[in-house]
């Protein structure tokens, strides 16, 4: 397989959709490794197993409306794969693993059968100490936009999931990118108080379009400069119940197609007609709960 992935929306040839069967038992508030999550098991509306497969189907047959070639990684027993944004990412033709916190360490097992197709030159192991996830990379042709915790508590904090060490690796392989870190507030417990990766706050669509959350951002520089970069114009901007449910959250299939959860009615709408987007709604509502929508159960490989 030939990796290519220069941007968030070029046309979609080829993806790894994250695994919802066999999830286990609902997680305690003790195992629980983010705020959402922590948020929906407090509550005891933590979702079903037959309610995330059906809305995992729903996105995969979508997909495959598109002849999207749609990969997946095999069952472990017992264990939470949905997401399979944060097991690995493609920038360019390279392929880097991430260093996942020690809850998850075990899910990467299920994607050899993935990691088998690419060229293992292609293939970027980190330094066990160079912690990042691919919810927090965003590929935007010249620009790497990468969320971090730059705190001094971020050992602390199971929602900081990308240090500065990583972005200083990932400056060396992709040295002729622009590099943007953007520092993220962070909360193990509040989902409103805190910012699980970069796609919870922000997301680019169409060719030179993005959706943000202003108040995820430490410092509000940060946000401004991604609106310098996009334009006021070209940026929709979403408020704090919005980024509750996950509205940045959503996945190009290309410049054109966006799908979108079918309750982010106001969103949904603008994209459609404002920016004359075709917006294939889903359910997706189940699997919010545990703190990731459609982009994270993603792993793109090839784009056009």
């Amino acid at each position: 397989m030939r990796l290519n992935i220069k941007n968030e929306t070029g046309r979609l040839k080829s993806v790894v959709l994250g695994q919802p069967n066999s999830l286990g038992p609902v997680p305690t508030l003790e195992e629980s490794y983010d705020a959402k999550s922590y948020y929906s098991i407090e509550h005891n509306i933590y979702p079903k197993e037959e309610d995330i497969i059906n809305e995992m189907n729903a996105f995969e047959a979508v997909l495959k409306k598109y002849d999207v070639e749609v990969l997946r990684p095999s069952i472990i027993k017992d264990y939470n794969q949905v997401f399979s944004r944060d097991v690995a990412f493609v920038i360019d033709d390279k392929m880097i693993i991430s260093n996942v916190i020690a809850d998850r360490a075990d899910e990467q097992e299920a994607y050899k059968n993935v990691f088998e197709k690419v060229a293992w030159r292609k293939i970027i192991n980190l330094p066990e100490t160079a912690h990042i996830e691919g919810g927090d990379v965003i590929v935007w042709n010249d620009f790497l936009f990468i969320g971090t915790c730059f705190s001094e508590d971020y050992r602390n904090y199971k929602t900081a999931r990308t240090n500065e060490y990583a972005i200083e690796i990932l400056k060396e392989y992709f040295p002729k990118k622009r590099i943007i870190d953007l520092e993220l507030k962070k909360n193990d417990k509040v989902p409103l108080e805190g910012i699980l990766h970069l796609d919870c706050t922000f997301n680019p669509v169409g060719e030179d379009k993005c959706i943000i959350y202003k108040n995820g951002f430490v410092d509000e520089s940060d946000y401004r400069l991604i609106i310098d970069i996009f334009g006021e114009e070209n940026c929709f901007h979403i408020n704090d119940e919005e980024m509750f449910e996950m509205f940045p959250n959503i996945f190009s299939i290309s410049p054109e197609v966006v799908v979108s959860d079918k309750t982010f009615t106001r969103m949904n709408n603008h994209l459609r007609n404002e920016w004359g987007m075709t917006v294939e709604e889903i359910p997706y509502r189940e699997i919010s709960k545990m703190g990731g929508l459609l982009r994270c159960s993603t792993m793109p490989l090839v784009r056009e």
